[in-house]
């Protein structure tokens, strides 16, 4: 038998790069990431991105913490009905617009225009591509944090680590530090969902930046090959069976619930 484990904490990313949005629950369909999961990025310089057409492109096409670690230092939220994107900097309004209309993005993108001046290799660009997600893989995931693994890079590192670093959709307790590492190939009971382990994320430079402060404070891939020999922290599964999850969820082998 399994140790028990739970869903401590879910999050969403609406924009690729910009603030995590806590949820209480959460209902995951098969084949589909969280809904509105990385629905939307900015596009720095072209792509080729085509909205009728949505297809993978890697993060570096986009504004992102690995690079770009002043989006940290904004406080963005999305409504779901309205679309409305309203970004915050220093506790101030200072961009809001409707990300499924012209006029919206335009008011946004104006905003990364000048707050990322210095980042941006062409125009920023609001792009969507209705349920397409601009997840760092090309399939659809949810992304699984072991917080037994945060604590022990805490330990490595002699610091506190935020887990928000790691810009999990699911944070997980009761496991054993980097066993959810040894879960890739497992399918998962979480809540009334069932889930399909398929790899563990390698971590790049973007959990080096300090949610909290937007410094780019930790050397944190450099650490763990140097001290654990790889830069795996946590997992990406696939939705096999639609369901309800919810914070406080037992997550669990298929088989041992």
């Amino acid at each position: 038998m399994s140790m028990r484990a739970y869903i401590q904490s879910i999050y969403r990313y609406p924009v690729k790069g910009l603030t995590p949005e806590q949820l209480p629950t959460v209902m995951l369909s098969t084949g589909q990431p969280l809904p509105n999961d990385r629905r939307y990025a900015i596009e720095n310089g072209p792509s080729g991105f085509d909205p009728a057409d949505p297809k993978y492109f890697p993060k570096t096409y986009f504004l992102m913490l690995m690079r770009d670690e002043r989006l940290a230092a904004l406080d963005a939220h999305y409504d779901d009905d309205s679309h409305v994107l309203t970004i915050r900097q220093g506790g101030a309004e200072v961009a809001r617009g409707d990300l499924e209309t012209a006029d919206g993005r335009a008011t946004i993108e104006a905003y990364f225009k000048a707050y990322c001046a210095n980042e941006l290799k062409g125009p920023p660009k609001v792009l969507s591509g209705g349920n397409h997600s601009f997840s760092d893989v090309a399939k659809k995931v949810v992304s699984i944090i072991n917080l037994a693994s945060v604590a022990a890079l805490e330990d490595i590192v002699g610091q506190p680590v935020d887990p928000l670093r790691f810009r999990a959709n699911l944070y997980v307790t009761g496991w054993p530090a980097w066993s959810e590492l040894e879960k890739v190939g497992q399918t998962l009971s979480v809540g009334d969902a069932r889930l399909s382990v398929t790899k563990p994320i390698v971590r790049c430079a973007a959990i080096n930046v300090d949610p909290a402060t937007a410094a780019r404070d930790l050397n944190l891939p450099h650490t763990m090959m140097r001290n654990l020999g790889h830069a795996n922290c946590g997992i990406y599964a696939e939705v096999v069976a639609d369901g309800r999850i919810a914070a406080g969820d037992a997550v669990a082998p298929v088989g041992d619930v």
